[in-house]
């Protein structure tokens, strides 16, 4: 009977059945099939109790925080300073696109907004400067990746509420992450310039004192996340509701770019993304629920000693895992299926809940670019009006990149957890 599900999931999904019917549907016919004599009421019970959780406050706060400076100026002085201090520099608009990105990923938390945001700003710079179309998009699209790192990181929000795992912890561990894979971007842009012989310095002169002064606004986001949360004045939650005042004082009083129309229209889109957010979170509860009463990760840690696995090898396996799951289903549901099943093995053998949880973020980046539904690819599509296969094209570079980052984070643990160790003791 189980394989019935399994096929009918997978059918939904070829079908093009929304996320919350594809998961939704299989957790009722498993609850119908092996658990018929509980009450269906069991289902809602564990689809509301699995939002009931103050963290997940975080995510519409954060959301809402993101859109407004998408929508306002934040997002464009930031690209504006990033091309400001790599103006002088061959491949400077490459390396002004990673590095607004990750400014960007820092006041967001959301991939598929950074590509939007910042593809129409960076993309004809990038082609002015002499990258090519498929590099050009394909840095586009893979260096919005560094927002599900880099702290407010939605992903590190939704792990450490389904793991336990301290939010202020993995978003140190986000920020440091973030970095060495922004850097293995940057890499890949000067190899590009070098190669190609590309990236003439760029001719935009912007005046020094309007870009320091919009930045500094710009990046008191940031600081405030950051430094509240670590400081211990707030928590992951209060900082995200600090982010939407901070957000509309900033556009709506000094840089007046924020109207009633605007607010509205930007709370509308806002209000939406949460709720598929949360649709899927609640169907992820349910599912996992059913994944521990049917003791799956006691079987996958039975198959691990069977095998005779140690933890490398079960890292290896869930690296693998993650990456076929992530070529054809959201990472979002990917990570709320499989983490529960898999975070009590990562336990049994000792691995750090913040190593594990930054493996599980690395690859749903990877998850995020990889054809063919890598939905960054899609979101990039509609917002540069590209072709889906010339995009494809140009990501293959940087999905390497991000092998190579997910090699060194697993088995090199304290490239995790050093940040936080260093800020917050063992």
């Amino acid at each position: 009977m189980i394989w019935v599900i399994i096929a009918v999931a997978v059918l939904m999904l070829v079908l093009g059945f929304e996320l919350f019917l594809v998961l939704g549907v299989p957790v009722y016919l498993v609850k119908a099939a092996f658990y018929g004599a509980a009450p269906d009421e069991i289902l809602v019970q564990k689809m509301v109790g699995g939002i009931n959780h103050s963290i997940l406050l975080a995510i519409p706060f954060f959301i809402f925080a993101g859109e407004l400076m998408s929508d306002g100026r934040i997002a464009r002085l930031l690209s504006r300073a990033a091309e400001a201090g790599f103006r002088n520099l061959r491949g400077g608009s490459g390396h002004a696109a990673v590095v607004s990105a990750m400014a960007f990923g820092s006041v967001s938390g959301s991939a598929p907004a950074t590509v939007a945001a910042l593809g129409r700003l960076m993309y004809p710079r990038l082609r002015g400067t002499g990258f090519s179309e498929n590099f050009s998009l394909g840095l586009i699209v893979s260096v919005a990746e560094t927002a599900l790192l880099i702290p407010p990181s939605i992903s590190l929000i939704i792990y450490g509420w389904l793991t336990e795992t301290s939010t202020s912890r993995l978003f140190a561990a986000g920020l440091a992450v973030g970095i060495v894979l922004g850097l293995g971007f940057h890499a890949l842009v000067a190899w590009e310039t070098w190669r190609r012989g590309v990236g003439s310095p760029a001719e935009r002169r912007d005046a020094a004192a309007e870009v320091l002064r919009g930045t500094a606004w710009a990046l008191g986001m940031p600081a405030i996340i950051l430094g509240g949360i670590y400081s211990g004045v707030f928590t992951a939650t209060e900082a995200a509701a600090v982010s939407v005042l901070y957000a509309l004082f900033v556009e709506a009083v000094v840089f007046r770019t924020l109207t009633w129309r605007g607010f509205l229209h930007v709370a509308q889109r806002s209000a939406v993304l949460t709720t598929v957010i949360f649709m899927l979170i609640a169907t992820g509860s349910a599912l996992a629920y059913f994944i521990t009463v049917a003791h799956v990760p006691q079987a996958v840690l039975a198959f691990m000693k069977a095998i005779e696995a140690g933890p490398l090898m079960f890292l290896l396996i869930v690296n693998v895992v993650f990456l076929i799951a992530g070529m054809f289903i959201d990472p979002g549901a990917a990570q709320l299926v499989l983490v529960p099943a898999l975070f009590p093995v990562a336990q049994s053998f000792g691995i750090d809940p913040v190593h594990f949880g930054l493996i599980i973020g690395v690859n749903v980046c990877i998850a995020m670019i990889t054809p063919p539904f890598g939905l960054d690819i899609f979101v990039a599509a509609s917002t540069l009006n590209k072709k889906v296969v010339d995009i494809t094209r140009g990501v293959w570079p940087f999905i390497v990149v991000n092998l190579a980052v997910l090699v060194v984070v697993t088995y090199v643990p304290g490239v995790a957890t050093f940040l936080p160790n260093l800020l917050m003791g063992k």
